[in-house]
């Protein structure tokens, strides 16, 4: 009786494992190819939206530039204990002229992403405690925070005592 409850409990144990690794998707399946059909001088926005789809994200800078992302995650080997490991990060790079139509197109794979330099230099802060706009800035916080100055007043008054 309890081998047979070992092997059922084993087999279902066996059953529900899978040897098909699990694949985590992000973005816009196969950019690739459909970043394919995309022409420049020829597409415009309302073609891009209907192959592609709304963009991933727009430049902040410049709203004619249109970010698409594919991304694609698997777990690693056991000796990595399941980590997840990227193994397909696609992007696409649109930049549309005054008309809406396709001015240039860039699409970048994960071996392209390893190619391009990060500055690692970042900027410093544009004021310091002793500047002028550091003090401005904090008299407006202060008169935000108490505008008819009874705080003030009160702490005067705590002090004498």
């Amino acid at each position: 009786m309890i081998k047979t409850l070992y092997i059922i409990f084993f087999s279902l144990i066996v059953a529900n494992c899978s040897f098909k690794k699990v694949v985590k998707h992000h973005g816009v399946p196969f950019l690739e190819k459909k970043q394919a059909l995309l022409k420049v001088n020829e597409t415009n926005k309302n073609d891009i939206k209907m192959i592609l789809g709304n963009p991933s994200t727009k430049s902040k800078f410049d709203n004619d530039v249109w970010i698409y992302i594919e991304r694609k995650q698997t777990q690693s080997e056991l000796k990595n204990f399941g980590r997840m490991k990227i193994y397909k990060n696609d992007v696409l790079v649109l930049e549309l002229n005054d008309y809406g139509i396709l001015k240039k197109k860039n699409f970048y794979n994960l071996d392209d992403m390893k190619n391009i330099k990060i500055v690692e230099a970042t900027t410093a802060a544009g004021f310091r405690k002793s500047s002028f706009i550091y003090d401005f800035m904090s008299s407006m916080r202060q008169k935000i925070n108490d505008p008819l100055g009874e705080r003030a007043k009160k702490r005067k008054e705590i002090s004498q005592r």
